[in-house]
């Protein structure tokens, strides 16, 4: 027997029309799965980025942001931009938690962390923490958990329900 015959296998079967119907209905329950897991994800991410903020926010609530315009006016900026806070940390993190122009929230979020880090940890962007972490992880961590917001948008678990123009 020459080496070319003794190396050739069978043809597989072809699966019946049945079990093509069965593998058919199987990858749609796991299609339909991962849509709602997906769902809950995005619920997951949304939330817990936007209450975590919500909390600072509500510190400068209750405590004002003169911190902030003193920083500013040290960078030669109007003190009156550490008003902006408010719409970073109060408005931006609530239309995010319900899901309503929840793309341009994450995006003014994302830039409220931007401000936050040149302001106060600039010179931490380079550096490690004592335990090796990076220094601005936090700030990061709210910065790209932001940045994964606005490009996912709100999801279906959320009052715009995933529908609607792009920034939804």
């Amino acid at each position: 027997m020459s080496e070319s015959t003794t190396n050739q296998s069978a043809p597989e079967p072809q699966p019946s029309p049945e079990q093509r119907t069965k593998d058919r209905a199987a990858g749609d329950e796991r299609d339909a799965l991962d849509a709602k897991l997906a769902a809950i994800g995005a619920l997951v991410l949304r939330s817990s980025v936007a209450a975590l903020m919500l909390l600072h926010g509500i510190g400068k609530l209750q405590h004002g942001t003169s911190g902030i315009a003193t920083m500013l006016t040290r960078k030669g900026l109007p003190p009156s931009i550490a008003l902006g806070v408010y719409i970073g940390e109060v408005v931006a993190p609530l239309l995010m938690l319900v899901g309503v122009l929840t793309r341009p929230a994450a995006i003014v979020f994302a830039f409220n962390m931007l401000v936050a880090t040149w302001l106060v940890h600039a010179g931490d962007v380079a550096r490690l923490n004592t335990t090796g972490g990076w220094k601005i992880e936090l700030q990061m961590l709210y910065f790209f958990g932001a940045v994964a917001v606005a490009l996912i948008g709100a999801g279906r678990l959320s009052l715009s329900r995933g529908r609607g123009p792009w920034w939804r």
